[in-house]
């Protein structure tokens, strides 16, 4: 193993046992997120809906001092991004040698209600251009390059049940602990994010890498490129879209998924991982 995969995979291995302790930390005993809302000066408490947008501000401020504090343990000063669409969301440098840098993404997901084992995904960052050109400033806190490894430290959580949950109620701190919580039954996990990324486009028309959704998968780092190698993930996400081939019925296309491109490369698509399919569940339909 070469230094730099040794550091690598330190680093990978102190943020794994960091994010194993943190379920205490954001849970009750009974698994319910120990947020339970807002308060103002007059002591009231404002629920807080699910909305994913919300949990996942919220979420990040409720780490935020656990996660410097697993900084300093390790020797390591935080740097945030500069702007609120940068990449990393936390950039990880040594304090003895700054060139040395990890670049680390807060990531959380609920599962799907149909099924535990599948939840909705989320996006691994950028395709664009500070992933093209690894020298890039563009919309990223430090270029490319200049991390060692690129980290996923991933929260899956379940959504409490509409009927639980009351976005108009206003509490008082003698309720406290009968406001039912927007989110609970946690599972964190830290990984290279490459090991969980799919083959397509996270998030509509925007260059974004998608991760897989099922949940095993994400937990152990299975995800399509997982046999195939980091290098392979970043010679694909670097050309989705670009390149062109022609079917055998003379049909030219650009290629979008990892089995027409190692196909193109001349690799063995039986590396490729492919992942489980969500369930699909019919629609009931009255008796007539």
């Amino acid at each position: 193993m070469t230094k730099k995969a040794q550091r690598k995979q330190q680093f990978l291995t102190h943020l794994q046992n960091f994010v194993a302790s943190l379920n205490s930390y954001v849970s009750t005993d009974d698994g319910q997120w120990t947020i339970k809302g807002f308060i103002d000066i007059y002591k009231n408490i404002y629920t807080i809906s699910s909305d994913t947008k919300i949990v996942s501000k919220i979420l990040e401020i409720h780490l935020f001092p656990h996660i410097l504090k697993f900084a300093e343990q390790y020797g390591y000063y935080i740097v945030l991004p500069e702007h609120q669409n940068y990449y990393p969301d936390l950039s990880f440098i040594d304090a003895h040698d700054p060139s040395i840098k990890f670049a680390v993404d807060l990531k959380t997901t609920y599962r799907l209600p149909e099924s535990s084992e599948f939840c909705n995904g989320f996006t691994l960052g950028s395709h664009g251009e500070y992933f093209i050109q690894r020298s890039s400033r563009k919309n990223i806190q430090f270029p490319y390059s200049d991390y060692l490894g690129h980290y996923c430290l991933g929260i899956i959580y379940s959504r409490a049940a509409v009927h639980h949950l009351d976005d108009t109620a206003t509490y008082t701190l003698d309720h406290l602990c009968s406001i039912v919580s927007a989110i609970r039954d946690f599972q964190f996990f830290a990984v290279e994010k490459w090991r969980i990324a799919s083959d397509k486009s996270g998030s509509g028309n925007t260059a974004n890498i998608g991760s897989i959704n099922y949940i095993p998968d994400l937990l152990n780092g299975n995800g399509m490129f997982a046999q195939l190698g980091e290098s392979w993930f970043d010679d694909y996400w670097m050309n989705y879209g670009v390149i062109t081939m022609t079917d055998p019925e003379g049909t030219t296309r650009k290629i979008t998924t990892l089995e027409d491109f190692v196909t193109y490369r001349g690799g063995n698509p039986q590396q490729i991982l492919h992942k489980p399919k969500k369930p699909t569940h019919k629609k009931r339909t009255r008796p007539s």
